[in-house]
């Protein structure tokens, strides 16, 4: 695994490919679905920081800004996602108090630990109850539902995308659900 050795690289450009600025979004989408959430620190207006903020949206990632001067155009854009729903955060432990839940969850590796079940993607029937009982019209994040239902993020997902492609499910921004 990853976290057994130095890291990975993760590219859908062959090997020698050279960087272009289109590639940008394409490379950021990577990037924000492999992490846990994304902190725009300064973005103006335009910017490829917000691109990657509304790619990590999409995905049920964490999105997090830190505030600036209304009057500095390079804060517009960290000012305009929170007003749209993402987590204000001026200081590291703001991050770190959002995400612990997700963190400390164990990781799963069945073929070391002889006595655990494999690890289920698909989600049983208690599951869906559970996870749909804990959604109501008032918006929840995703990593809360993870640490109330007791399942696994790639569970609470599956089911999170089944309600949505059965229209019942409303996505907010910073990684906020509620059913319609």
């Amino acid at each position: 695994s990853i976290l057994d050795h130095e890291g990975a690289a993760i590219s859908e450009m062959p090997l020698g490919h050279e960087p272009r600025a289109r590639d940008f979004p394409r490379r950021n989408r990577l990037i924000s679905g492999a992490s846990l959430g994304v902190v725009v620190v300064e973005a103006a207006h335009r910017s490829g920081s917000l691109i990657t903020a509304r790619m990590a949206a999409e995905q049920g990632r964490e999105v997090f800004a830190v505030p600036g001067s209304p009057l500095d155009p390079r804060a517009a854009g960290a000012n305009d996602l929170i007003k749209q729903g993402a987590t204000l955060v001026t200081e590291a432990a703001d991050i770190v108090n959002a995400v612990q839940p997700i963190m400390e969850r164990p990781l799963m590796h069945p073929a070391e630990e002889p006595d655990s079940e494999p690890f289920e993607s698909d989600p049983q029937g208690h599951d869906r109850d559970q996870i749909t009982g804990l959604l109501g019209p008032a918006p929840i994040s995703i990593d809360d539902l993870v640490r109330m239902s007791g399942a696994s993020p790639a569970i609470v997902r599956t089911v999170l995308l089944e309600l949505e492609l059965a229209g019942r499910l409303e996505r907010h921004g910073g990684g906020l659900v509620s059913l319609l």
